[in-house]
């Protein structure tokens, strides 16, 4: 019997951007992994970045948002098929309210009591239910 294979882990921030009472999250393109669900903005942390490098760089690429990273209000490590993601969402303020969708699908501005509306990603859904403490 052979061992554990190890699994590729990938480290993700995104940003928990909260205007009037919603939150804005991003649906993903139809050419992504798990395409059309909805997520939290952000990205893949690049080898040598920091997280809050990460996060600008991610939310200028996707929403052309500058934004102000703030704590780390939660972190998940969700198992995928292929491999592990390791999610850290952080507070975050934008910096401008003008938002161009890039390298998302769409965008939306919704109450946390909306999201099951929404379907969401697997480890998107883990840090909201343990942010909402469901």
């Amino acid at each position: 019997m052979s061992g554990p294979t190890s699994v590729r882990t990938i480290r993700v921030v995104a940003a928990v951007l909260e205007r009037d009472g919603k939150y804005l999250i991003t649906q993903r393109r139809t050419s992504a992994v798990l395409p059309l669900l909805w997520e939290f903005p952000g990205g893949r942390v690049e080898a040598g970045e920091t997280d809050v490098l990460a996060l600008k760089r991610e939310l200028l690429h996707r929403l052309g948002a500058d934004i102000e990273c703030g704590k780390l209000i939660s972190f998940v490590s969700h198992p995928y098929e292929h491999y592990v993601v390791d999610l850290f969402l952080y507070e975050c303020t934008l910096k401008s309210e003008l938002l161009e969708p890039r390298a998302v699908n769409a965008f939306k501005w919704v109450a946390s009591g909306e999201f099951d509306q929404y379907p969401f990603t697997p480890a998107d859904e883990a840090s909201m239910n343990k942010l909402l403490g469901v």
